[in-house]
């Protein structure tokens, strides 16, 4: 043997002896397809962090515990959605959000899971500390951002009647049905639930799509019609399903509510009450589009197909209630044969929603047990509510769609702002190579701000990039920077009052709430004066942050 491959073979010793006194742990890699790719690679890389860590087996738990930081980092912002990311400054390490944080923290506990059975002895303990300060963290996450309701009765009848329906046909569940005084119906658990339980399991053959309009008599009908969906032919079928008498699913049709008290129903004057706000458009231009969509169906199709499509079944207060049970209840699903389907899920559609849900991944059939299976991603104690999330929705679309107002701060309560010009070519202005340049941006409550930049007025790092890039060249040569901190006064202000040109008017048109009578006003109102409060504080936020930020240059 040579001294070139004597050397070698020291060396991969020395090296296989240093794998030996570390435990090496990844996190997936940046999807390329990410949508968000390079606005979280170059999060991570201001940051330095990787995805790939080395922790030394004899390292004190103080250690281990600096590691699982750096892991948890960089797993925030890999879990980033788009709404995160465009609030998140350089220099903010989150939380961004309780839905980041316990998607985050899980994706952790699956790698730990993954690399504790390949080990042994002393990197068996590291994993232990890691897991177990992880789930306290993930705990920590609920305890925080809780809001308990307390369960004023629970199911009657019709909801046991479905649970054992449900039951005798392969449904598994950890739930039981209760009422809430502020949100109605909804699901708790009837036993205590660890992270990775699954809470609800439906069989495939009890989840409504698609596949049942198509095996009906409906289809040969609806099939020929131009432009018509999956998802409409769906609602039709669901409007005559909901009254035959001998349906498979009449027990879960008939626990259904009368009313679905969506956005969708809001009456005259809770619309005058949203005058001012972007919700009242909104909703304006969803029951013209509901309207329209009827009027194209009917009475055509009772006219011509008298014997599918009977007169008493298809009357516009009844599609409004099934177009409404539609938005409210379906769930998108991805079967086993790769296909995304909207349907109705029994016994599902009792979860609530939560900004600091226990459910988060539920959007596809498992193909070993042909279910659809509902894994709580943070514990749940017996008697407590168990809620998942609808999406990152803000107040204006769970209202439309769901007819609610979540409890708590929303982090994805905005208001979008479209600017004509696009962002500058300049310098450090410039949005990253490989980012999308868009004009949207957007506001939120500036208390919900932990960037801490100078600056930066609790208003979005994006958004005031953008403008001082646009608005720099009208302020260029006429005053110097300030030698202090290097920050263009002119630009500043400038900002800042383009800001307050937008906001001061939007605060200006929302009258005060105050001379209604809450007490005596029925269900939309309530809901329209609360989101227009919610309003009205984003708005006034923003105004103040302005106003504070302009007289912070007065004095520089």
């Amino acid at each position: 043997m040579d001294s070139v491959e004597q050397q070698k073979i020291d060396m991969d010793a020395v090296e296989q002896a240093r794998e030996s006194e570390f435990l090496t742990l990844s996190l997936p890699p940046l999807a390329e397809d990410d949508p968000f790719f390079a606005g979280k690679k170059r999060l991570l890389n201001a940051r330095e962090l990787k995805f790939k860590f080395l922790v030394p087996l004899h390292s004190s738990a103080e250690e281990v515990l600096q590691i699982a930081d750096q892991m948890v980092q960089t797993a925030r912002i890999s879990c980033m959605n788009e709404k995160e990311l465009y609030f998140a400054g350089d220099d903010d390490i989150g939380p961004f959000s309780p839905r980041n944080e316990i998607v985050s923290l899980n994706l952790i506990l699956v790698i730990i899971s993954s690399s504790i059975s390949n080990v042994k002895d002393k990197a068996v303990e590291v994993l232990q500390l890691l897991r177990d300060t992880t789930i306290a963290m993930v705990k920590s996450v609920g305890d925080s951002n809780i809001h308990k309701m307390i369960a004023t009765k629970f199911s009657t009848d019709s909801e046991e009647l479905l649970l054992k329906w449900g039951k005798d046909h392969g449904v598994r569940t950890k739930l039981k049905i209760a009422y809430f005084e502020e949100a109605g119906r909804g699901a708790v658990a009837s036993e205590d639930m660890s992270i990775g339980n699954i809470a609800l399991e439906i069989p495939v053959s009890l989840i409504i799509s698609e596949d049942l309009v198509y095996n009906s008599d409906m289809f040969d009908v609806l099939k020929n019609l131009d432009g018509i969906t999956s998802d409409t032919m769906l609602l039709l079928w669901s409007m005559r399903e909901r009254f035959n008498p001998n349906s498979k699913f009449k027990i879960y049709f008939d626990t259904l509510p009368e009313k679905f008290n969506t956005g969708l129903s809001f009456g005259v004057e809770s619309l005058a009450v949203l005058e001012g706000t972007l919700l009242l458009e909104e909703l304006l231009q969803s029951k013209e589009h509901v309207r329209k969509q009827f009027d194209a169906l009917f009475p055509a199709l009772c006219d011509n197909y008298p014997n599918i499509f009977q007169q008493e079944l298809y009357s516009w207060d009844k599609f409004l209630w099934a177009c409404e049970l539609w938005y409210s209840n379906s769930m998108k699903v991805v079967f086993a044969d790769g296909k995304l389907r909207t349907c109705l899920v029994p016994v599902a559609g009792f979860l609530n929603h939560s900004l600091c849900p226990h459910i988060l991944h539920y959007g596809r059939v498992d193909p070993a047990s042909k279910s659809l299976k509902f894994p709580v991603s943070r514990p749940c104690e017996a008697g407590d509510q168990c809620c998942l999330s609808y999406g990152s929705f803000p107040a204006s679309h769970l209202i439309m769609f769901y007819g609610f107002l979540p409890k708590g701060d929303n982090p994805y309560d905005v208001i979008p702002l479209d600017f004509d010009a696009p962002e500058a070519e300049d310098g450090g202005n410039q949005p990253p190579i490989g980012e999308n340049v868009s004009a949207t941006h957007m506001v939120r409550g500036t208390w919900l701000s932990k960037v801490d930049e100078a600056h930066a007025y609790g208003l979005p790092p994006r958004l005031l990039a953008h403008l001082r890039a646009l608005l720099k060249a009208d302020c260029a040569g006429l005053r110097p920077r300030t030698p202090e901190d290097g920050i263009d006064k002119d630009v500043e202000r400038n900002v800042l009052e383009m800001i307050l040109s937008i906001f001061e008017p939007m605060l200006e048109g929302i009258c005060d709430s105050d001379n209604f009578d809450r007490n005596n006003s029925s269900w939309d109102v309530k809901l329209s004066l609360d989101y227009k409060d919610l309003q009205r504080r984003i708005i006034s936020s923003t105004v103040t942050a302005c106003n504070c930020g302009l007289q912070m240059l007065e004095d520089m």
